[in-house]
């Protein structure tokens, strides 16, 4: 499966019918909407709300990963999907098959009738139909974008909110500055519900404290010492990822005052986490053909947060990396190519996936020039893959976009299960 199938696509197209004139950040149209399902939001196992800017897709993979390995039935909400919209609604543990997801997405249809709403709001109401009527263990809710506005934002009494580290990124609407984007964030904090935020910095870690106290919500930090304590053999790749999974294994012993993660169910969950397009090595296939032989790998990360974690790896790694970039034209492709001006990859730029508004390759690739490096812009995947082996490169990076990084998955035959 390489995408969509005709039937859900018909079903999910409908609601593009429905998006407002205008829109204003509130929660109004999704709770109008929720109330007409009968307020399936009420219904839901126990839920741990994670928002951030990075590291969310992570460590809901980790936290997941730790929880099924402790015999705990999870279901999971993350967004973008890469291949298919069915990877955004996992429940109890599988994907969400297309007749039961055009089913809850019919049922959604019918009861917003000719109310306004958007597409995400639309699909979030559905994703709340379905896991209020399957029985599971826990929630893992990943925001989309924000927090406070968030069309997840509705749930009033989280058994934990997580908060991963929060850094630049949508800033035309979450605020050209940290403090501003951190309260966005911080704004899935509940009255008395428990809060627990990764290593912030700190203009992020005082919003982050101050929206807690206002909330009497207990707040807890990331220690030092559960990032040192993850094992070496993590299952996602890069540095960075030991703080992500230490942050699950401590929102697992927070959720565990009720049901008891064992230790060795977080270890064994960190080892065994999975969570497609974060510095993933692509298998043998029509994609990696075009590389001549090359490695190629493949992360989705797309703000300067992500480029640095990037490169702190790639530069672990050694030898000389080649970036086949896209890139959307609202995203900081500037800040998104300066962590690696050190290491001076030659950067092959290329149009973004098909129905999304990304940067034009030529001005992706001055940005790699101000960021002071070579760059080459390229009128296709297979063409920029091409230019990239050609480099001599020791391995081949395909970076910078989701969406890109679906595409990818897709033509390789590696759609998410």
């Amino acid at each position: 499966m390489t995408g969509n199938s005709p039937a859900l696509e018909a079903a999910l197209k409908r609601f593009e019918g429905l998006y407002p004139d205008v829109i204003e950040l509130s929660l109004g149209r999704i709770l109008r909407a929720l109330e007409r399902l009968g307020h399936p939001h009420l219904k839901l196992p126990p839920v741990i709300h994670v928002a951030g800017t990075n590291g969310k897709g992570s460590t809901s993979a980790f936290m997941r990963a730790m929880a099924e390995a402790a015999g705990l039935s999870v279901h999971v909400f993350t967004s973008p999907h890469l291949v298919r919209f069915n990877e955004r609604i996992r429940l109890a543990g599988e994907l969400v098959d297309d007749a039961r997801l055009i089913a809850w997405l019919d049922r959604t249809h019918a009861a917003i009738g000719d109310g306004q709403i958007t597409h995400f709001e639309a699909t979030t109401a559905a994703a709340f139909l379905a896991f209020s009527e399957v029985p599971a263990d826990l929630l893992i809710l990943e925001v989309g974008l924000g927090g406070r506005f968030d069309a997840t934002n509705v749930i009033e009494a989280p058994a934990l909110s997580v908060i991963t580290p929060v850094d630049f990124d949508h800033k035309a609407f979450l605020g050209s500055d940290l403090r501003s984007i951190a309260g966005e964030k911080a704004g899935i904090i509940k009255p008395g519900r428990p809060v627990l935020s990764a290593i912030q910095r700190k203009v992020c870690d005082e919003v982050i404290a101050k929206q807690a106290a206002a909330s009497r919500a207990p707040l807890y930090r990331l220690k030092t010492h559960f990032v040192d304590a993850m094992p070496d053999d993590l299952a996602l790749i890069g540095e960075h990822q030991r703080s992500n999974a230490a942050l699950a294994a401590m929102a697992m012993q927070l959720f565990g005052n009720s049901v008891r993660i064992p230790q060795e169910a977080i270890f064994q969950g960190a080892r065994g986490a999975v969570w497609p397009a974060r510095m993933q090595r692509l298998r043998p296939g029509p994609v990696t053909a075009m590389a001549g032989g090359r490695e190629v790998w493949l992360d989705g990360g797309h703000n300067p947060h992500a480029a640095r974690a990037i490169a702190r790896h790639l530069k672990q790694l050694g030898g000389k990396t080649a970036l086949v970039t896209a890139m959307l034209a609202s995203k900081d492709s500037v800040g998104f190519f300066m962590p690696f001006r050190y290491l001076k990859p030659p950067v092959f730029t290329l149009p973004n996936a098909p129905g999304h508004l990304g940067a034009e390759p030529i001005q992706l690739a001055d940005a790699a020039l101000t960021a002071g490096l070579t760059a080459t812009a390229c009128t296709s995947l297979a063409s920029a893959l091409s230019a990239a082996a050609a480099s001599g490169a020791d391995r081949i990076l395909i970076c910078g976009s989701l969406y890109l990084a679906g595409i990818v998955l897709g033509e390789n035959g590696e759609a998410p299960v």
